[in-house]
C-alpha cells in the first residue's frame, strides 16, 4: 500500500521539478536576450568623442568686440560711419530736421518724424537681437517649426499645423546645376527653398520653378530697400522671405521692407545664427589642423577670423533640417569648369567662406550626423540626400 501511495506523489513532485526547471531556463533565456538588446542599444547610442579643444576654439567669436562697438554706435543714433547706408538714409524721404542728444550728451542727427519712429523700432529690434546672441539655446533647432514654418503656414491659410514639411529641396546657386536637369525633381518636393533671389527664368529645366521660401542674407534685403516699394519678390509677392542679419545696421532695411511686404518677412533667431557659425568654424578648424599640421592659433590669420562667416547655403540647409522630414540638396559644390553661380558670370568664390569645410559638414549630414557638434541631443536629424 505504501509503495502505491508514494508513486503518484513522486510523479507529482517530478512534474513540478520539471516545470520549475523549464521556467528558470525560459527566464534566464529572456533575461539574456534583454541584456543583449540593452547592451546593443547602449553601444549604438554612444556619442562619438569630439575634440574638446576644437569645440572651445569654435565657440569663441573673434569678431564680437567689433560687433559690440558697432551696435553701441547704432543705438546712439550714429549712422554716419556706416557708409553702406549713406545713400538710403540720405533720401528725401528721411531728410534731417531734428538734432536731439543722447543721455550722454552726444549730439545725434536724426531725420523726419517718420524716420524717428523708424529709428525707435530699429533700436528695439537691434537690442533684442544683440541680447539674444548671448544666450545659448540648446533646442533652437527644435523651435524652427514654430518660428519659421508656422508663420508661413498661417499666411497661407493653414492654421494649427505644427508638422514639418514632408520633403524639402534646398536649391543652391552653384554653376554645376547647368550640367543637370533636376527641375522636375526639385519641383516634386512639398517645399522648395531658394537662395539670395537667384532667378529661375530660363533655367527651369535645371533648377525648377517652384518656390516656397526665399532665404537671403541681409545684404540682399539692403539692395531691395533702395528700390521703389522695397521690391524684393523675384518669386512673387506671396513667397515668404527668411533673412539672417549680416550687419546690424541692416535692421533699418528690415523696418522699411517689413511694413510693405505682403508675405512674412522673418529674421532668423540670432541663437540659430550663432549655432551655424560655431558648426562651420569647428569644421574649418578641424580641416585646417589636419590639412596643414599648424597650431589652432594660426587659423584666424589664414581665414580672416574676425570676418569669417558661413555661407547662406549652409544656413538654408540647417533651416531645412529643422522644418523638413526629408531634405534634398541641389547645386552645392564646385567644379573648375563651372561658374560660381549658375545665373551670373561670377567665377571666384568669396574668401570669407570656407566652402571645403562646409562640404565636410554636408558629408557628415548624409553619412554620420551623430558626429556634428553643438546640436542638442533632443534634435532628430531627417535623412539628407545630396544631388550634384
Amino acid at each position: 500500500m505504501m509503495k502505491r501511495t508514494m508513486r503518484p506523489l513522486f510523479s507529482v513532485l517530478l512534474l513540478m521539478a520539471v516545470a520549475v526547471t523549464l521556467a528558470v531556463r525560459v527566464t534566464l533565456r529572456y533575461s539574456s536576450i534583454e541584456l543583449k538588446n540593452e547592451y546593443s542599444f547602449a553601444v549604438k547610442s554612444q556619442k562619438p568623442v569630439i575634440n574638446e579643444t576644437l569645440l572651445k576654439y569654435a565657440s569663441v567669436d573673434i569678431g564680437e568686440p567689433k560687433l559690440k562697438k558697432e551696435v553701441e554706435e547704432l543705438l546712439e543714433g550714429n549712422f554716419r560711419t556706416h557708409s553702406r547706408h549713406r545713400s538710403f538714409l540720405s533720401s528725401g524721404r528721411y531728410r534731417i530736421d531734428i538734432r536731439p542728444r543722447t543721455a550722454r550728451g552726444i549730439p545725434v542727427q536724426l531725420r523726419s518724424p517718420e524716420f524717428y519712429r523708424l529709428w525707435q523700432s530699429f533700436r528695439r529690434h537691434l537690442q533684442d537681437w544683440f541680447r539674444n546672441r548671448k544666450f545659448r539655446k540648446e533646442d533652437v533647432m527644435v523651435d524652427l517649426v514654430n518660428t519659421v514654418k508656422v508663420p508661413i503656414d498661417r499666411h497661407n491659410g493653414k492654421v494649427g499645423s505644427e508638422k514639418r514639411y514632408k520633403s524639402c529641396a534646398v536649391v543652391g546657386n552653384s554653376g554645376i546645376l547647368l550640367k543637370s536637369q533636376y527641375g522636375e525633381l526639385i519641383d516634386s518636393h512639398e517645399a522648395v527653398i531658394r537662395l539670395n533671389n537667384a532667378r529661375t527664368g530660363g533655367f527651369e529645366g535645371r533648377v525648377g520653378s517652384k518656390t516656397t521660401l526665399s532665404f537671403v542674407n541681409s545684404n540682399i534685403l539692403h539692395l531691395c530697400a533702395r528700390r521703389e516699394g522695397c521690391f524684393c519678390h523675384p518669386y512673387g509677392v506671396n513667397v515668404a522671405l527668411v533673412m539672417y542679419v549680416c550687419q546690424p545696421v541692416h535692421f533699418l532695411d528690415y523696418m522699411v521692407c517689413n511694413s510693405s511686404h505682403k508675405a512674412p518677412l522673418i529674421v532668423t533667431d540670432p541663437r540659430f545664427d550663432m549655432l551655424c557659425a560655431r558648426i562651420v568654424k569647428y569644421y574649418s578648424l578641424k580641416r585646417f589642423v589636419e590639412g596643414t599640421g599648424k597650431p589652432l592659433q594660426e587659423w584666424a590669420p589664414a581665414h580672416d577670423g574676425a570676418n569669417f562667416h558661413y555661407s547662406s547655403g549652409l544656413q538654408a540647409v540647417m533651416l531645412a533640417l529643422g522644418v523638413c522630414d526629408k531634405v534634398s540638396v541641389f547645386g552645392f559644390g564646385k567644379s573648375s569648369s563651372a561658374k560660381h553661380h549658375y545665373h551670373t558670370n561670377q567665377r571666384a568664390e568669396l574668401k570669407l567662406h570656407d566652402y571645403d569645410a562646409e562640404y565636410d559638414f554636408y558629408r557628415d549630414l548624409v553619412e554620420r550626423p551623430q558626429v556634428i557638434p553643438f546640436i542638442s541631443d533632443k534634435f532628430k536629424y531627417p535623412p539628407v540626400s545630396i544631388y550634384q
